[in-house]
């Protein structure tokens, strides 16, 4: 830290900011998706608050929901620094534009400041405002201020002591033009390509490698073109599917900064801002239905399809007994429809059937492992997501049981008349049957013995051995087409 304490002015109050200053977040916005998170129509009554002024909006919002400031992404370093400054005398005020109903919580939780000066009913204490509110209360040039941002500039521009904290653009160019201190926390945290690539989830993409399912399907009528065509769908469904996972994040954060892993993800731990992560969602899912236009309409419903439902999931189905496991393996089976429409294959009624049981069991492993998980953390009976410990051996008996179904359907399949259209020797696909056994089964022993630590799509596209069963799964259909 560049910081040193000015001992001849140690009754100067330090005045600091609240969003994006002692925390890597914006209360507004957390609270904003709290609401929604919690009724989906207060989409609709934000614009109407809004319209009445700023300080209205955050009234009505902080009326509604109350975030846990104990998980907040708080920057230690500067708490430290400002519990220092207050042993050596100094009054701390927390100035913030935040409500205040939020700023005292924040003050209580932290117990280190003397005053909060925080917006309510009336006032916005933004920028101008909160520039004139602690000019009246300290005077002009009496006293050091913490900010971050744009909106700090005016405040800065009437202390003491500018201190600027954070790397936004604004703050940067301030401490340059205006020679004000940078508060420099010894481990820069910046949002670089990996920390983008880790909350876009890339590696979730490998779930989407189903579209390409329905060309070795239909592998004697393949050209150049639809190769290509899907190989674009693919990119353009990983972009929707990377969207709705940044939304996902900003829907659940204050829940998933109480989940031991996930609140190390960039947006709960305030590594990527709220506002930077709803910009790139936004701008993604724009691209990917941009994308869509060079394929057939019928990809971009499915596309459509899959956004909605995904976004329902996110919203609410996920926490709805047994509808969260038959929506996520619908989504799987859409994967599949959509890979068949980029390339304007049809797509048989066996298919649909082996792949929601197939993934029925996947999704209901998914879930297993996950409720056993919150079971066992926390020491209680139930969980979020409306299930209970006793429901663990039905998921469990529910799974295996779904995953020998999509190897009957496979197997009946062999044996039905429509076959020989696009098969010239089935027979050989008996031999795939034992191949989907070994991987429903091995993967439920796995979960049991809770060595399953991936989603179960992740985990069979990455297992070496579950690798070498798809491969030669994909080459035994690939050889029943052959003339």
């Amino acid at each position: 830290m560049n910081i040193a304490t000015d001992h001849k002015t140690i009754s100067t109050p330090i005045c600091v900011d609240l969003d994006g200053t002692l925390i890597k977040s914006d209360m507004l916005h957390e609270a904003i998706f709290m609401l929604v998170r919690m009724n989906l129509f207060y989409i609709f009554l934000l614009p109407l608050w809004w319209l009445k002024g700023k300080a209205h909006l955050k009234a009505e919002i902080a009326k509604r929901v109350m975030p846990d400031v104990r998980g907040l992404p708080y920057r230690k370093e500067l708490i430290e620094w400002l519990k220092t400054q207050k042993k050596n005398g100094r009054i701390l005020v927390l100035a913030t534009a935040t409500h205040v109903h939020y700023a005292n919580a924040v003050a209580e939780h932290l117990g280190i400041f003397d005053k909060v000066e925080a917006s309510d009913e009336t006032t916005s204490l933004s920028s101008g405002a909160k520039a004139d509110r602690l000019v009246e209360l300290f005077g002009e040039n009496g006293f050091d201020y913490l900010g971050n941002g744009n909106a700090d500039i005016a405040v800065w521009d009437k202390a003491r002591k500018a201190i600027t904290v954070g790397d936004e653009r604004a703050a940067l160019v301030y401490a340059k033009q205006e020679h004000a201190e940078r508060f420099t926390q010894s481990a820069p945290e910046k949002s670089t390509i990996r920390i983008w690539l880790k909350a876009i989830r890339v590696h979730q993409w490998l779930k989407n490698s189903l579209l390409f399912v329905p060309v070795i399907l239909a592998f004697n009528t393949l050209t150049a073109t639809s190769v290509a065509a899907v190989i674009l769908a693919f990119i353009s469904f990983s972009l929707c599917a990377s969207s709705v996972y940044l939304l996902n994040d900003l829907i659940d954060i204050e829940v998933d900064r109480k989940h031991k892993t996930k609140q190390l993800r960039a947006i709960p731990s305030g590594q990527i801002t709220i506002t930077q992560a709803a910009s790139v969602s936004i701008l993604l899912l724009a691209i990917s239905f941009g994308l869509s236009l060079f394929l057939p309409l019928a990809f971009t419903g499915i596309l459509a399809l899959y956004y909605i439902t995904t976004c329902a999931y996110s919203f609410a189905l996920k926490r709805m007994l047994l509808i969260d496991v038959l929506t996520l393996a619908g989504l799987f089976t859409i994967r599949v429809l959509a890979g068949a429409t980029a390339i304007s294959a049809t797509v048989s009624a066996w298919l649909l059937a082996f792949s929601m049981f197939f993934f029925l069991s996947l999704a209901l492993v998914k879930r297993f492992v996950e409720v056993s998980n919150q079971l066992e953390d926390a020491g209680r009976k139930e969980t979020g997501r409306g299930y209970q410990a006793v429901d663990l051996e039905t998921l469990g008996q529910s799974g295996i049981a779904s995953g020998f179904a999509a190897v009957v359907v496979l197997a009946l399949f062999v044996d039905s008349p429509q076959i020989a259209e696009n098969y010239q020797h089935p027979e050989v696909i008996w031999l795939v049957c034992p191949l989907v056994l070994y991987l429903i089964i091995r993967i439920w022993i796995l979960a049991r013995r809770k060595h399953m630590h991936d989603d179960p799509v992740v985990f069979l596209m990455t297992d070496w051995r579950s690798q070498i069963m798809i491969a030669a799964g994909a080459i035994l259909m690939l050889i029943s087409q052959m003339v």
